[in-house]
Order: C-alpha cells, then structure tokens, then sequence
C-alpha cells in the first residue's frame, strides 16, 4: 500500500485524477490520498471533503502525516495509460523501487509522478516534485 500526494497544479483537473485513482483505492493499492492545497482552494477542500481526502499545506507535511513507507506524488494534470494501476501494483509486489511514473505525454515530457520512499521525502530541504524527481537520478525505472 502506499500513499498518494497531489502536489498543487491545475486544480479544476483535480477530479480528474481523483477519479482515475478511485479503482487503486478500491483494490486496497492506495492507503490514502493527500491533497497539496497551497494557496487554499475552496475546490480541493470541496474534494477533500467528498472523497475522504487529507489536506496539506505543502508537499513536507503531507510525506509527514502520510501513513505509508511509499509515496506516489502526483500533480493533477497526470493522466496515465490504461494498465498503469497493474503496473505499479506489479512493481510494488515484486520489491520494487523509487521511479518516475510516466504519462501520457511519454517519459520526456510533462507531466509526471514519482514514486518514492517517505524518507527520500523527508531528506529534502524544500521537498517538490522536481526535487524529488532529480532525486531519482537518469537511470530511474519509469512506469506508465
């Protein structure tokens, strides 16, 4: 099980990926979700408040309250190809490691999530989902 983190992003496409993520959730993929909400929006307390959802002031103190040694750091513009729920599943059953999750747009565009360990998180100054991916390296495993 790891945790999902919703950095802050285009914020009317936050349904979007809360939908996308609902299957995850259901098959027990998913512990929680953690929504970024930096400047405070009335739609993601909204969403928050529907979808059983926490909200954070930033990226730090969401790793923080996070109830899962995994985090899958997302923003809302990330829609991904069909499998991608298996994929990560089969990652994370197989012993997997940090990586990129890769969108649509492919592996060199944006935009993306990454899939890290809570202490990567924590061990960054100003933790971002840039940082987080310069983190990872050039040699990163990318799902998608």
């Amino acid at each position: 099980m790891l945790s999902v983190i919703v950095v802050p992003g285009d914020s009317a496409r936050l349904p979007g990926l809360l939908a996308a993520l609902t299957p995850g959730a259901i098959d027990g993929l998913f512990r929680e979700v953690l929504i970024v909400d930096d400047p405070p929006s009335s739609l993601a307390a909204a969403l928050c408040e529907d979808m059983g959802a926490t909200a954070a002031a930033d990226l730090s103190q969401a790793a923080a309250r996070a109830r899962s040694d995994w985090l899958l750091v997302v923003p809302p513009e990330l829609r991904m190809k069909d499998g991608w729920l298996e994929r990560l599943g089969d990652h994370l059953r197989a012993g997997g490691r940090a990586a990129l999750l890769v969108g649509e747009g492919g592996p060199f565009r944006r935009p993306y999530g990454v899939l890290v360990g809570r202490a990567a998180a924590a061990g960054l100054l100003h933790p971002d989902l840039k940082g987080l991916r310069g983190k990872l390296g050039s040699g990163a495993r990318r799902l998608g």
